[in-house]
């Protein structure tokens, strides 16, 4: 499947995995720099950089995305990103130094595998040399990087939940190309929105039994767990202003929610980023339908 999947020239995608802790960060570096956005709509997010991406704000280019579990601890592996840009001079250029601007955003994942372990800015480093001198192409999708600790479906607890991890899709369109990678970490369930079918619900460990979450915080009035959060890079070659590249951040949930129920709670930290790496000109209504395609085949992707 990740054979199929086409990433637009200009980024590179590098992961850090603890198999033994279950937990790990995925960097996205942009060597020549990509114009990016971001749209925050779940009620606890962990992130870094973000007031930055905003229109009107100075520096108009990113050169790497972190996404990292380990929950707030995570986003130390920003620094780790960083400091191996600025070594190989990728950043925004100042009077006195290079300066990496690098946005980040984390999954809680401290429930599974070792809570006291998590991505520091060594791991963040590794990811990002994994990213720059890898001639392989990475993976894609699976329990790899920030998705090491990825879980769905916690309506009941940990012990009734479905493992998920990273998924990534990519939609083209002629010479248009738009891809996404998403890690799926969400305290709902997973949709396929074309037949209304449920991929992963909480299941009873005992029993077997399984249960839609929205029907159990309807009808039972369940508190929902804190371990959530679905974070996620939609990337394109079509060139975008950061106004513009909102809209494609916003369609991003708009994916979010087709595919996960519940989706935005108090709980998560629902993230989207999108970055244009501005080698063709295209419609953005076209674009928008496209990176909503490409986030539902990631959170489905990130499941099978």
């Amino acid at each position: 499947m990740d054979g199929n999947i086409v990433i637009p020239a200009g980024i590179k995608i590098g992961h850090y995995t603890d198999e033994s802790a279950k937990t790990g960060c995925t960097v996205l570096v942009f060597e020549d720099g990509a114009t990016c956005s971001v749209d925050v709509r779940g009620g606890a997010p962990g992130t870094r950089e973000t007031d930055l991406l905003e229109p009107g704000n100075l520096v108009n280019m990113v050169h790497a995305i972190l996404l990292s579990g380990g929950s707030a601890f995570g986003l130390d592996a920003a620094t780790g990103v960083m400091q191996e840009l600025e070594s190989r001079g990728i950043g925004f250029m100042t009077p006195d130094a290079v300066v990496p601007i690098v946005p980040a955003a984390v999954i809680y994942d401290l429930s599974i595998g070792n809570p006291g372990i998590r991505p520091d800015a060594k791991a963040g480093r590794t990811a990002t040399q994994n990213a720059l001198d890898s001639s392989e192409k990475p993976e894609l999708s699976g329990s790899i990087g920030a998705g090491t600790g990825a879980t769905v479906a916690k309506m009941l607890g940990m012990e009734a939940s479905t493992k998920s991890g990273i998924g990534s899709a990519s939609v083209i369109s002629g010479e248009t190309e738009v891809f996404a990678l998403v890690v799926v970490n969400a305290v709902g369930d997973i949709y396929d929105e074309t037949n209304g079918q449920i991929i992963a619900m909480p299941k009873n460990p005992v029993s077997g039994e399984s249960y839609p979450s929205e029907q159990l915080i309807l009808n039972y009035n369940n508190p929902t767990p804190l371990q959530n959060t679905t974070i996620g890079v939609i990337a394109t070659n079509a060139r975008l202003t950061k106004a513009e590249l909102k809209r494609l951040c916003i369609s991003g949930h708009d994916a979010y929610a087709q595919c996960i129920k519940p989706v935005h709670s108090l709980s998560d930290g629902d993230t989207v980023f999108a970055v244009s790496t501005a080698k063709i000109e295209d419609n953005l209504d076209k674009l928008m339908v496209m990176a909503s395609k490409a986030v539902r085949e990631a959170i489905k992707n990130s499941i099978r």
